[in-house]
């Protein structure tokens, strides 16, 4: 049974600093926008669940790690935090530039004091992420904790671009090409996915095979699957389609734009993951 003790180290680190930070600028985020009253479309919705979201776990986190109560928990902590941390990171950049980009007008409707405060507050919430990411990433030859190294934090960043791709993705069962690239985006998210939940859980160990070679040959078909991808999806999506006019952020031919940025964005992740991890395998460094 564990025994809470006060480790104050928790709170005085740059570790444990760059996460109150977050705590306070994530509510301060969320605070401003509730009063105002004006979060109720799909995109300010998204905004307040990632702000209220990032500062429920990272005050979780701090209260488990202050009062060392974490090593009782059946997980990997050490890669559960780099990879929340990531996480959280990438959602409070996409909300740091989606909420001003649809909440905040040319010229400014209402409550534009809360809403600018609201957004610079979420900007430096995504710096202290950022800090966090870069303070617990990895050293080179350590792989004590996988998702704090380049490789690990990749299958965080490629897990979340495939979400967002798939919130962009409207009409592709009419053709087949699309209908391919939809299930490269479902089958890499799915298996990388579980590599991530694997990895907290600490379920890798019991896969019967050589798990490195295994992730650097996954790393391999994924970087070739995303080229079909990078390739196809443009082809279908625009051959032979203009640009409506007008053409706003629910338009489809911006949203078929958005997908096709989004897969060049996790196929340079998969090709970086590649190469990272073929070093990681095969050239090991003397010692």
């Amino acid at each position: 049974m564990a025994v809470a003790r006060v480790n104050l180290r928790a709170v005085t680190s740059w570790v444990g600093i760059a996460r109150l930070f977050a705590v306070v600028l994530s509510c301060v985020a969320f605070s401003l926008v509730a009063s105002t009253g004006e979060y109720k479309s799909p995109y300010g919705t998204w905004c307040m669940f990632t702000w209220c979201f990032c500062f429920a776990v990272t005050l979780v986190v701090l209260v488990l790690e202050l009062l060392e109560l974490y090593p009782a928990l059946p997980i990997s902590w050490d890669d559960f935090t780099s990879a929340f941390s990531m996480l959280a990171a990438l959602m409070v950049f996409t909300t740091s530039v989606v909420y001003p980009s649809t909440s905040i007008g040319s010229p400014c409707g209402s409550h534009c004091a809360q809403k600018a405060v609201a957004t610079t507050a979420s900007c430096l919430c995504f710096l202290a992420y950022a800090l966090e990411v870069g303070l617990t990433r990895a050293k080179p030859g350590d792989i004590s904790s996988f998702l704090s190294t380049v490789p690990g934090l990749l299958k965080v960043f490629e897990v979340y671009v495939a979400c967002l791709i798939f919130s962009l993705l409207d009409s592709y069962a009419s053709k087949a090409g699309l209908q391919w690239c939809v299930a490269v985006y479902s089958i890499c998210f799915i298996v990388t996915f579980l590599i991530i939940i694997f990895t907290i859980g600490r379920c890798l160990a019991y896969i019967p095979c050589p798990l490195e070679k295994m992730l650097v040959g996954y790393n391999a078909l994924a970087v070739v699957m995303y080229i079909t991808a990078t390739i196809l999806w443009p082809l279908y999506s625009f051959k032979d389609t203009k640009r409506p006019n007008p053409c706003n952020s629910e338009c489809a031919w911006n949203k078929a734009l958005g997908v096709t940025f989004l897969t060049i964005f996790n196929l340079i992740a998969y090709l970086v993951d590649l190469v990272y991890s073929t070093r990681m395998v095969f050239i090991r460094t003397p010692s």
